[in-house]
């Protein structure tokens, strides 16, 4: 089993479906409300009825369902052509009985990095850690350093034609998908807090305090539940 884990939109379904796709895997996906409530319903019917090579997208909007994965695990331990995907600290998820660790590999995937955008080929650590590394004269980016950082390496947003749009999606992204895996992973919709307006605080507080040393005593300054804060903090 291998479980690709990642933050939302960095790419991990398009990566698992291209790979799965050419070697025949079926997909299933628990955004799809159907099959997450039959998954919720029976955990273990559902595994069982797996096929041998599957893509399990967004498993972490099932929790149960990593139980039951490891009871099928122990008890066959032949390989399985498993492919989950889920997001970040998936395995944080606090219903979770145990962790399946050490029952499959785990993929994290980063959004791009500016050799993969610009399709080069990164050498700088060969270069670094072989001692052929040379300090060079090159020119200055100047704007179009602030202009990479403010786009990051999300695909969505740097498909978009201007930076107005790749500003409106990641306003997108803090406001709506954030606050919806801060849900999933922790379970903080018992809290009795606005999520989104507690996140929307909280990376606001962040950014001025970007590249600078973040203290547990800084997060404590958003008006939001402690408990909040404190799961951040983690």
């Amino acid at each position: 089993m291998v479980l690709i884990h990642g933050p939302r939109q960095s790419g991990k379904t398009t990566l698992a479906r291209e790979v799965g796709e050419g070697a025949g895997y079926a997909y299933a996906t628990f955004d799809d409300d159907i099959q997450r409530a039959a998954a919720e319903a029976d955990p273990v019917g559902f595994v069982a009825e797996l096929p041998a090579l599957v893509v399990v997208d967004e498993i972490q909007r099932v929790p149960a369902l990593f139980t039951s994965v490891k009871a099928l695990v122990d008890r066959d331990r032949r390989p399985r052509c498993f492919i989950l995907t889920g997001a970040t600290n998936v395995l944080m998820v606090p219903k979770l009985a145990d962790s399946l660790a050490g029952r499959m590999e785990m993929l994290r995937l980063h959004p791009l990095a500016q050799a993969e955008i610009a399709g080069a080929r990164c050498s700088f650590l060969d270069a670094l850690f072989s001692a052929r590394f040379r300090r060079a004269d090159r020119k200055r980016l100047g704007r179009a350093l602030t202009e990479r950082i403010v786009s990051g390496g999300y695909p969505a947003p740097l498909a978009r034609a201007s930076s107005k749009r790749c500003a409106a999606w990641y306003r997108h992204y803090l406001d709506a998908l954030v606050p919806r895996d801060v849900r999933d992973l922790a379970r903080t919709a018992s809290l009795d807090v606005d999520i989104g307006q507690c996140t929307g605080r909280l990376a606001a507080l962040l950014r001025r305090v970007t590249g600078s040393t973040c203290r547990r005593a800084v997060t404590g300054r958003v008006s939001c539940s402690p408990r909040y804060t404190a799961w951040w903090s983690r």
